[in-house]
């Protein structure tokens, strides 16, 4: 499977959301209701729906996208490049349109998706907040009714687990493991809702994004046994 994958047949990307809004408090009544139904389940200690609202996030539901990243190798002069494009700002809808309109251009319709958990979280995620944002899926993540190798996503987790479906294994073990400079080293998932909506800081999350990105490449080339990048092949858009 990993020596029939084509890397300039790949666009990797990764994605960072934040909940609807700074505090469960101030979210519209009804949403704060269904947040409550949500907050009951999630619950393991007797939390709060306010205590976990900051879980929000990660649910399409209840959080917005403010930042994708994507990336994809090319070949010149005879070297090897990997070019970083992010898509980020505080109008998630000019995200997911001008993420969709790179979906439909015509150089990227025929490439794989990569992400890292991509099929449990980056994809779904992407494409519900697509529909409640009124724009049209894209063929690449328009996957209803497909046969699964139709499907043209690609998981760097799923290809870790070797069909072992109870394992999860980060992105930052992986880097660790594999001797790959973790995109952990300033911030992680759990601080891009402060660093959103307390520091108001989208380039520190872009940052963090790419470096995501990156890795899920590197770890990648990893997996095929190749040379990773170096600072001199990385062109950040």
């Amino acid at each position: 499977m990993l020596d029939a994958i084509k890397l300039n047949q790949i666009l990797f990307l990764d994605i960072e959301t934040v909940p609807q809004g700074p505090d469960f408090e101030l979210l519209p009544e009804r949403l704060q209701y269904f947040w409550q139904q949500k907050a009951a389940y999630l619950a393991r200690n007797g939390e709060t729906a306010k205590e976990l609202f900051n879980r929000a996030g990660i649910y399409a539901e209840f959080g917005k996208i403010v930042c994708i990243s994507t990336g994809f190798f090319f070949n010149k002069g005879g070297r090897r490049f990997f070019k970083i494009k992010s898509f980020y700002g505080d109008d998630e809808k000019v995200i997911l349109r001008d993420f969709a309109d790179l979906l439909n251009s015509t150089s990227m319709k025929t490439k794989l998706l990569c992400a890292h958990n991509g099929k449990e979280f980056d994809f779904p995620y992407i494409s519900r907040r697509m529909l409640l944002n009124g724009i049209r899926l894209p063929e690449s993540l328009n996957i209803a009714g497909k046969k699964p190798w139709d499907v043209k996503h690609l998981d760097t987790l799923e290809l870790w687990k070797f069909g072992d479906y109870k394992n999860y294994t980060s992105l930052d073990l992986l880097a660790y493991l594999f001797n790959i400079p973790s995109p952990k080293d300033q911030i992680d998932g759990s601080m891009v809702h402060a660093v959103y909506w307390n520091d108001k800081d989208l380039e520190r999350i872009k940052t963090y994004c790419e470096k995501d990105v990156i890795t899920i490449a590197q770890l990648m080339l990893r997996y095929k046994g190749e040379t990773l990048l170096d600072g001199e092949q990385l062109i950040v858009a």
